[in-house]
């Protein structure tokens, strides 16, 4: 499958939920009729869109960053990385509940570190959400040398963040590794250097659009 994914095209973070509205639109349309259940049945269409999981055709490049998530660019250059203690350049992504909320790899390499911060819920568009909100991140290096993180943030109502890999692990660029339940945010920081191929509200794909491109090696970290 495009991008190395082995999941099907209704994420598997969904089927509970999927399950449990349609069950209970059945129940209302086997008791109250068609018209009584319409609004279940319209919640269990949002709930197959917001789970749905389509196969990604990954961009090409050797020196490619890929966008980690489908949404909005809400934040795009230089920063402070909170994690290496760097100066970095940052990329955010803003995930509305109508968007594809399956995370992907950024870059290939082995994941050096796992930070895990249990925070506050503030709606993910705002910047302090990235300091104050519940976090996951990971610290990748490539075989380049660049060391880059990625940050899944949860959301105003998202509360429930998924990350199915670890330290040590060694992963390919584009690969689904997460999964953020109901609004989020993914903050990407890049070495210095990096030249961005997004703008403000620009609207993104994971995997299958660039989001910035390596200027190449960087000093390692200790």
């Amino acid at each position: 499958m495009p991008g190395g994914a082995t999941f099907p095209l209704v994420a598997r973070e969904g089927w509970g939920h999927i399950a449990l509205a349609v069950a209970a639109a059945s129940v209302v349309t086997w008791w109250a009729g068609p018209w009584a259940a319409s609004p279940l049945w319209i919640f269990v269409v949002f709930v197959l869109q917001f789970f749905r999981d389509p196969r990604r055709v990954l961009a090409e490049g050797q020196d490619a960053v890929l966008c980690p998530a489908d949404g909005r660019v809400i934040a795009v250059g230089p920063a402070e990385d909170p994690y290496l203690r760097r100066p970095a350049v940052k990329c955010s992504i803003f995930m509305n509940v109508f968007n594809v909320h399956s995370n992907r790899l950024p870059v290939a390499g082995r994941i050096r570190q796992r930070w895990y911060s249990p925070g506050r819920f503030l709606n993910a568009s705002l910047d302090k959400a990235s300091e104050h909100n519940e976090r996951n991140a990971l610290w990748l290096t490539t075989a380049g040398g660049d060391d880059v993180v990625v940050v899944q943030v949860a959301g105003l109502i998202a509360r429930r963040i998924l990350c199915y890999v670890d330290e040590g692990d060694v992963v390919d660029r584009g690969r689904r590794y997460g999964f953020i339940r109901f609004g989020s945010r993914v903050d990407v920081y890049l070495p210095p250097g990096a030249r961005p191929e997004v703008a403000l509200g620009d609207k993104v794909k994971a995997g299958s659009q660039v989001l910035a491109r390596l200027a190449g090696p960087t000093p390692p970290i200790p």
